[in-house]
């Protein structure tokens, strides 16, 4: 099986980066959600992950 990682704009709230993430790793959205704030507020690596990722990634 061949799984690609993608935004999905679906139920985004930003940019679909995070369920993309989520339905790629199969978990719910929520956890990711908490887990990209969580680090997003301690370490501010998380802002330049998610943008880039955003600007990355191509939408399913």
């Amino acid at each position: 099986m061949n799984k690609k990682l993608y935004r999905i704009r679906e139920g985004a709230m930003i940019a679909g980066v995070c369920t993309g993430l989520a339905a790629y790793l199969n978990i719910d959205v929520g956890i990711v959600r908490i887990a990209s704030v969580v680090i997003a507020c301690t370490t501010g690596v998380g802002v330049i992950a998610y943008i880039a990722a955003a600007l990355v990634l191509p939408e399913a």
